[in-house]
């Protein structure tokens, strides 16, 4: 979703985040050309459905990659980094589909796109799995 300056036809930046602690989000976006300011107030069901599915309001702290939300959908998971993949590739061939499952539904759970080895590292410890 993007918003758009009327007057001055020009895409708004994203300014500002805030949760009020009510269970509510706001965001404001500001026109880079006229520094007009609109806002978007989430209700506390809306806040949470959007923050279940993993979306970051306020723009993306890392890059999309090519055909990212058809392979989410199509994997139905989070991704893996390469770091993640290389870790994974090391474990046995006949546990490596269970410890894959284990991982993707920490993440799923926790509204995280993608594994990396600190999340693994993470799940481990939360999961009980440090010994194994």
């Amino acid at each position: 979703m993007k918003f758009l300056c009327v007057e001055c036809d020009q895409q708004m930046a994203f300014a500002e985040r805030e949760l009020p602690g009510d269970g509510t989000l706001a965001a404001t976006f500001k026109c880079p050309q006229c520094g007009r300011v609109v806002a978007m107030l989430t209700n506390p069901m809306e806040t949470q459905l959007v923050s279940s599915l993993g979306v970051e309001i306020g723009g993306r702290t890392v890059p999309a990659e090519p055909f990212e939300m058809v392979n989410t959908f199509v994997t139905g998971g989070p991704r893996w980094s390469p770091d993640a993949q290389e870790r994974l590739s090391r474990v046995p061939s006949f546990v490596r589909g269970m410890v894959k499952k284990i991982y993707g539904d920490y993440a799923k759970e926790r509204g995280i796109a993608e594994i990396t080895p600190a999340v693994m590292d993470a799940a481990r410890v939360e999961l009980g799995l440090e010994g194994m």
